[in-house]
């Protein structure tokens, strides 16, 4: 019988196949796959672009990190991910925090800048951290974003205005964004495929959990400190600086090799082009129907314009020598639907997180009572992050996986458009469970399948991709939700008070400070929470379609990788080399099935 545990093949073929072969004897082509150390070179090959010719970005050689003891890779990996928590606890920290800082700043109109600034230059930086860390190392990079996140902290925590509170959330969000992606392309340096996926799911913990955990952290320690809310950024700025200089002794991941300079080999415009799409198209969603009505020439001008960055951005990328995301590869079916159900899964996940809040706040809740409200959404992240690769290495289905945390995240924003006046404990945390445990899957999901359809080389710039989409998903989500929201106030508010003696000072202050609800005219109370009831509900209702634009795209995953099948992969993934015997020969005939398609794609192209 072939291939039972302890006993040989039964056939010669198999016998001589197997001859030679470790656990860490490579599934994919010698060059397709730099993890497995034993028997990889000490470097790799210049590879191809994507167009089939050689090309500049493709003249370098990689130069394989030695493999570390378990116990080394367990304090590089723990190091790493304290940025990555600290990085999600601060994309969504200004959840509960910021009225109070609106309220202290008069300027509640521009509180959503507070969570922007933040995500734009996070993900204007995430792209070229992978193309920037290829080329002056994973342990530099990392360092430098930790030294930028904790100098952005420490601004936000002493600034005295809002203009500087803006700037140091820009600068925070630098950091942030170089501490999420490049814990990624360092647990691709130094960890075999195969066992990536626990890894890659442990992160993914990391990231929702402090994405979840943002707002309760920051009302607990404005609500019960007496710096309040500028404690809760300058309580981040030692752990982070502990993580740089641990980083600086760990880390020794060496850099790609090339005749090049580090300029030439920088894509200045691509990050141009990336970060003026990104801020036009944030400047005049926020401006519009806010600071200035639709038909103000800075919203006309601005959106169109970064319609034009965004179209020159894909132009210029498919052309660029030393392009920060190749469009080709981007434009394949599995990297781009990771992309987009990133994007539009982060979009809803973080309007919910940001708006709910404050919901709760205008109903006299404290900030910590309703940042307690997202609690139980990191304990649904934490479960079906291990719950959906349980499940895909068991059925080696993902994209039923991905419907399935699609419906989830559906089902828990019909529950929050339940709510009224007199919300339900009860209601809330069921909807962010289901919230979080369907976002907890879908990162996952889309991670291991996109890392998955690509080759090692490739990997920090597909990494960066999905990142990418992560931050601009939130960044949209929050600046849309943010338009809606003043809007519909601001219409209701004038509309029921118009006539009212004061009523554009009035008006003014109750977009500005939540305090003020406390202070109202006689007679106003009512109609004032009923305006701002209907404008939640008009950002509830937003994102209320999303979920069935992810069902949607989650279709065009059904592409096949450079695996045999999903099963084939999470086999790949999740077992270990010794526990398949009883599939036969399975593992070595995945290896020949994998060549037979690698030769048949390069004949196709």
């Amino acid at each position: 019988m072939a291939g039972t545990r302890g006993g040989g093949s039964s056939r010669p073929d198999e016998e001589a196949a197997h001859a030679g072969r470790s656990e860490r004897t490579p599934l994919l082509k010698p060059n397709d796959d730099v993890n497995d150390r034993a028997d990889a070179p000490v470097t790799e090959a210049p590879r191809q672009n994507d167009s089939g010719v050689p090309g500049h970005q493709d003249e370098e050689q990689t130069v394989l990190a030695k493999e570390e003891s378990f116990g080394r890779l367990a304090l590089i990996m723990g190091t790493t991910w304290v940025g990555v928590f600290l990085g999600a606890i601060d994309s969504t920290i200004i959840a509960t925090l910021s009225a109070p800082i609106a309220s202290e700043f008069r300027s509640l109109s521009l509180m959503s800048w507070l969570a922007t600034a933040y995500l734009i230059s996070n993900a204007a930086c995430q792209p070229i951290s992978g193309r920037l860390t290829d080329i002056f190392g994973r342990g530099p990079g990392l360092v430098f974003s930790n030294v930028f996140f904790a100098l952005g902290n420490l601004i936000c925590g002493l600034a005295r205005d809002e203009k500087a509170m803006i700037l140091g959330r820009v600068v925070a969000g630098i950091g942030g964004g170089g501490l999420m992606s490049i814990s990624t392309f360092l647990g691709s340096d130094l960890i075999p495929l195969r066992k990536r996926g626990v890894v890659q799911g442990i992160g993914n913990i990391c990231y929702g959990s402090g994405a979840m955990l943002g707002g309760v952290f920051g009302g607990l320690i404005n609500d019960h400190t007496k710096l309040g809310w500028r404690l809760a950024f300058l309580i981040q700025v030692p752990p982070v600086l502990l993580s740089a200089v641990a980083v600086h002794f760990l880390v020794t991941v060496p850099p790609k090799q090339s005749d090049k300079s580090y300029l030439a080999r920088i894509d200045f415009l691509g990050v141009f082009l990336t970060s003026s799409f990104l801020i036009l198209l944030l400047l005049g969603l926020n401006s519009g129907g806010n600071q200035v009505p639709w038909t103000h020439p800075l919203p006309l001008t601005t959106i169109p314009l970064s319609l034009v960055a965004f179209v020159s951005f894909l132009w210029w990328e498919s052309r660029a020598r030393q392009p920060i995301i190749p469009v080709r590869l981007l434009m394949t079916r599995t990297v781009l639907a990771a992309c987009f159900t990133n994007l539009l899964g982060t979009m809803v996940v973080l309007t919910l997180i940001f708006y709910l809040p404050m919901y709760l706040q205008v109903l006299g809740e404290s900030a910590t009572d309703a940042g307690l409200r997202i609690l139980p959404s990191p304990i649904g992240v934490s479960i079906s992050s291990v719950l959906s690769g349980y499940i895909m290495k068991r059925t080696g289905r993902f994209v039923a996986v991905g419907i399935a945390s699609m419906v989830l995240i559906g089902t828990g924003i019909v529950l929050l458009t339940l709510m009224g006046r007199d919300p339900s404990v009860w209601l809330s945390s069921s909807a962010f469970f289901l919230v979080g445990g369907g976002y907890g899957a879908m990162l996952t999901t889309t991670l291991l399948a996109c890392i998955a359809a690509v080759d090692h080389s490739q990997q920090a710039v597909v990494t960066s991709a999905t990142y990418l989409a992560r931050s601009l998903g939130g960044t949209l989500g929050i600046t849309i939700g943010s338009a809606v929201y003043q809007n519909i106030l601001k219409n209701r508010l004038w509309d029921r008070f118009g006539h009212q003696p004061n009523a554009a000072d009035e008006i003014r202050r109750i977009r500005d400070d939540l305090g003020e609800l406390k202070h109202l005219p006689d007679g106003w109370y009512d109609g004032v929470i009923d305006s701002f009831m209907e404008a939640f509900r008009g950002v509830w209702l937003t994102i209320k379609l999303k979920p069935a634009d992810f069902i949607e795209v989650l279709s065009a995953f059904q592409e096949s990788t450079p695996f045999v099948s999903i099963q084939d992969l999470c086999l790949f993934c999740y077992q270990d080399p010794g526990n398949i015997e009883p599939f036969g020969s399975t593992w070595f005939w995945m290896e020949k099935k994998q060549r037979h398609i690698v030769q048949t794609k390069t004949k196709t192209d």
